[in-house]
C-alpha cells in the first residue's frame, strides 16, 4: 500500500508551515470529519461536490496527524480519537454511495457499497487486532489514504460503479493478507 510505504514523507515538508498551527490537532480531526461528513451528505445530489468535499476533508486528516507530531501534540487518546472519526467517515462516504447507487436503481453497485465498507472496517480492525497481540500489520494493498483518493477520483469522475467494485475487491484482499501475515507471524516465529 502506499501509505504504508510513504510513511510520514510529508512530516518533513510541511512540519515548518505545522509548527506554527496553535489549532489543536484533535480540532483539525474534527474539522476533517465535518468536512467528511458534508461530502457524503452531499454525494447522493451533487456527486462531483461531494468528491471535491472529500479531498478537503481528507487534507484536514492528513494536517492533524502533522500539526500533532510537529508540535510534540501527539498521544494515544488523540490517535484513539482520529482513528474514530475515521470509521465514523468512512461509514459516512460508504452509506452516501450506497444510497446515491440505490436510487439510481443499481442494486448490484449498492451492495458493493456495502460490502466494500465491511472491508473498510475489517481492513482497520485486522491491524488493531494484531497490533493488540504486539503484530506490526502494515501489509496490504489499500488503507484509508488510498479509499479517499479513490472515492473522489469515482465522484468526480462519473466512474463510481467501477471504484466501488475495486474497493471492494482491494479491501477483502487486504483483510486476507493481513490476515495471512498474522498467521505466519504466530506460526512461524521462534
Amino acid at each position: 500500500m502506499i501509505s504504508a510505504k510513504l510513511g510520514h514523507f510529508l512530516d518533513k515538508p510541511l512540519s515548518p508551515i505545522a509548527r506554527h498551527i496553535t489549532i489543536s490537532p484533535n480540532v483539525l480531526s474534527l474539522t476533517g470529519f465535518a468536512l467528511t461528513v458534508t461530502a457524503a451528505m452531499l454525494i447522493p445530489f451533487h456527486t462531483e461536490a461531494g468528491g471535491f468535499m472529500i479531498l478537503v476533508g481528507g487534507a484536514f486528516d492528513l494536517l492533524d496527524g502533522v500539526v500533532a507530531r510537529a508540535n510534540g501534540k501527539d498521544t494515544k487518546f488523540g490517535a484513539l480519537f482520529d482513528s474514530t472519526l475515521d470509521r465514523y467517515a468512512d461509514a459516512a462516504l460508504f452509506l452516501a454511495v450506497m444510497l446515491l447507487l440505490f436510487r439510481g436503481n443499481d442494486l448490484i453497485g449498492a451492495l458493493f457499497a456495502i460490502g466494500g465498507l465491511v472491508g473498510a472496517f475489517l481492513v482497520s480492525y485486522v491491524r488493531a487486532r494484531a497490533e493488540g497481540l504486539g503484530i506490526a500489520c502494515n501489509v496490504g494493498l489499500i488503507e484509508r489514504p488510498e479509499r479517499i483518493v479513490l472515492l473522489a477520483f469515482g465522484c468526480m469522475t462519473g466512474t463510481l460503479f467501477m471504484i466501488v467494485i475495486v474497493l471492494f475487491l482491494l479491501g477483502h484482499i487486504t483483510v486476507l493478507q493481513r490476515v495471512v501475515h498474522v498467521y505466519r507471524k504466530t506460526h512461524y516465529s521462534v
